[in-house]
């Protein structure tokens, strides 16, 4: 189907054709014979790499062109959000009847931004838009096309039900939007696509065709009946793998299932991969190096990683922060990294294809078992789905490695069928969280109502009526017993504490343990540790990291060194490695010093920081409900310690933009302790304190004059 020929205005063809698209690939035909341009609903399942994106293009061009209102973006992943975001703002730039303007809000459920309600295609977290519809946003009723990226997500356990419960609340708006489901090759697409009321559209096909196999002692076989001999080294046989494909002149992905060993099979790659760099890679890779030194602190992970990219490999998972994770992809697409070993976290994330994905392991650790369990065929194909880069390659290669048992591993993985996606709505956290919100948003709902409404949820398409009736019963009782909602006759409504709970964005179990324990501080003293071990203990609170043998005297020091501030009693055994770490950062340890002492790598510490900031933030809203105006200046203090990684001293100073935790202590070494002394201090003195010069105090100066 060429792109000339779609029932679209001539400048939205002009910008099709000025982005590369002449012709449509088949999953995006079918999309638009199934009537994507004519605002019929579809859900399109089809594998990774098979041009979703433009299926999301091409509606956004139809509506925008057509209609008034509003075009909205979801996506699973920040990261992934932010990479639409910047092709999306592409649209801007074209003639449309309604012209495009893009926005992107990820993160903060605190407030909903005024330029969202101001444009018209917003790229959204699934949990933003969640946070959004809580909020009681007028602009919601505008919604004509909703797009969802990733929906056979549904079935993840921790975020699927705030996907199922946004898609329920959408596809029930009275405007009755379009609804576009981009979804992995799932069993039971076609129920999913009866829930949302879609069309189904399921096509197999792939721009570079995918052979899969299995290795086992040096042998691999394909499905395609191709066999061939890998040799085997000291490396290993994932190694072995990856690096015969760099050879022949491909890049490769190696998933590994767990930080260390994804690090330790790079590391075996590096020498032999070195060898097979051209002088200008090998320059090119010199360079991003230094540029990972010169960024980061010198941490034994941000040094081995350094290490390692000079001779063409690298490593990616959660305990790399933002900065070195987006230097790794963007040097793996560039093609100088010709060997990235990843945890599964990457699969779900950025689009990074190779030419061949190595499967290292099909296990995986799983934190609720304590122990390591197979991966699904879903994930799996999720993986496999990486092979094969368009515009580089013919074909793609995925291989597991066996353990003696290639012929199970062939059976159960390659020929098997992905699992039928299951929802996790009626799990007594989704339930009561999100009942919660659902009698917020409709006060005075009858009990019939609610069990009609979750009914209308996929959940309520996969059970029993009785039993989603009988799981709604529990969590309304539970609700009630912890005055998060009232019942007035037949009519339920939620009390002030409810309405706070559920626009916080928090779990009600999480509120009613803040709220039970705010309402027993005492007024005479601090207690930044006790709300930090509260902030750390509740249900929300990520990474939680156990403390390790080597940490309980440590635990134990800290409780004695702050004992004083703690809420209530507490041992060593009540702590997490997490609890410690985030004292350690509020006291302005280095990410040296967390990594060295505690374990704790830069992107770990940047997710903690964050997680606390908001819960911090629910902490001092809850105070505030209770009535308790003599906790919010220290848990306002607290709030900004969590994001500067700050000593109290200098909550002064980094009020001033560009004044983060480094020059605050330069600045106070330099006797500049607060506002006053750096409105004292002339602009050339400033200039001439370590880390500032002209650039940044004249900056500082004009900052300084914005802060009251």
């Amino acid at each position: 189907m060429n792109v000339e020929k779609l029932k679209l205005s001539e400048p939205a063809i002009e910008f099709l054709k000025s982005q590369g698209f002449t012709k449509l690939y088949p999953p995006q035909a079918d999309s638009v014979k199934s009537g994507l341009l004519d605002g019929k609903s579809i859900l399109v399942s089809a594998p990774t790499a098979s041009g979703k994106t433009l299926i999301a293009m091409l509606a956004m061009l139809s509506f925008l062109s057509n209609n008034k209102g509003k075009v909205i973006y979801l996506s699973p992943l920040r990261a992934l959000a932010a990479e639409k975001f910047t092709e999306f703002k592409k649209l801007e730039k074209v003639a449309l009847g309604n012209k495009a303007k893009v926005a992107i809000s990820t993160g903060d459920f605190e407030n909903i931004e005024k330029n969202l309600e101001k444009s018209n295609v917003l790229i959204l977290t699934n949990e933003k838009m969640d946070s959004i519809i809580r909020h009681g946003a007028e602009w919601v009723d505008e919604i004509g096309l909703v797009i969802s990226d990733e929906v056979h997500l549904i079935g993840d356990e921790s975020r699927g039900p705030t996907l199922e419960m946004t898609l329920t609340q959408l596809k029930l708006l009275e405007t009755k939007p379009q609804i576009v489901g981009l979804s992995a090759t799932i069993t039971n697409s076609d129920e999913i696509a009866d829930w949302l009321e879609c069309k189904l559209v399921k096509n197999d096909w792939r721009p570079v065709p995918l052979s899969e196999g299995v290795c086992d002692e040096g042998q691999v076989t394909m499905t395609d009946g191709k066999t061939f001999e890998v040799g085997r080294s000291l490396m290993g046989t994932p190694i072995d793998l990856a690096v015969q494909s760099v050879s022949e002149g491909g890049q490769s992905l190696v998933f590994a299932e767990t930080r260390t060993r994804s690090k330790s099979l790079a590391t075996k790659a590096a020498d032999t991969v070195s060898k097979l760099l051209e002088k200008k890679e090998i320059a090119a890779l010199e360079k991003t190096s230094k540029k990972l030194l010169s960024e980061n602190e010198h941490t034994d992970l941000v040094k081995a990683l350094a290490t390692l990219v000079k001779k063409g490999v690298g490593f990616h998972h959660a305990g790399l922060n933002q900065k070195c994770r987006e230097t790794i992809e963007q040097e793996f697409r560039k093609g100088t990294i010709k060997l990235l070993s990843s945890t599964p976290t990457l699969a779900a994330g950025v689009n990074l294809p190779a030419r061949r994905v190595v499967i290292s392991s099909v296990n995986r650790y799983n934190a609720k078992v304590g122990g390591n369990r197979p991966i699904s065929i879903l994930e799996y194909k999720q993986l496999c789905g990486r092979a094969g880069r368009p515009q580089y390659d013919d074909h793609g290669e995925s291989i597991i490695v066996g353990n003696g048992n290639a012929e199970d591993l062939t059976d159960y993985y390659i020929h098997g069928e992905p699992e039928a996606i299951e929802s996790k709505i009626t799990d007594d956290k989704s339930l009561r969280t999100h009942i919660l919100s659902v009698i917020v948003t409709h006060p005075g709902i009858k009990k019939e109502e609610i069990l009609e409404f979750f009914l209308q949820t996929l959940g309520g398409l996969q059970s029993r009526k009785p039993t989603v009736k009988f799981a709604i019963d529990i969590s309304l009782r539970f609700l009630s017993s912890k005055s998060l909602i009232i019942k007035k006759g037949e009519r339920y409504a939620a009390t002030e504490f409810g309405k706070k709970t559920s626009v916080l964005y928090i779990d009600p179990l999480s509120a009613t343990y803040f709220r039970d324990s705010i309402e027993n501080v005492s007024e005479e003293r601090k207690h930044t540790f006790g709300f930090l071990h509260m902030i750390t203990n509740c249900e929300e609170f990520f990474p939680k990291f156990s403390l390790r043998q080597k940490d309980y005297e440590t635990a134990s020091l800290m409780i004695e060194n702050n004992s004083s501030q703690l809420l209530e009693p507490i041992s060593e055994y009540d702590c997490s490695r997490s609890l410690l770490a985030l004292q350690s950062w509020i006291t302005e340890s280095t990410e040296l010093s967390l990594s060295d002492s505690l374990g704790i790598e830069s992107g770990d510490m940047h997710r903690m920081a964050e997680n606390a900031n908001w819960l911090s933030y629910c902490l001092r809203e809850i105070s505030k409900h209770v009535e308790r105006a003599d906790l919010l200046e220290e848990l306002g203090d607290l709030r900004n310690r969590v994001i500067y990684g700050i000593r109290e001293e200098l909550l002064d100073l980094v009020r001033v933009k560009g004044i983060g935790r480094v020059r605050a202590r330069i600045l106070f070494k330099h006797g500049i302790k607060n506002l006053d002394d750096l409105r004292k201090i002339p602009a050339n003195k400033l200039a001439e304190i370590d880390k500032i010069g002209s650039t940044i105090a004249d900056n500082i100066k004009a900052e300084l004059r914005k802060v009251r």
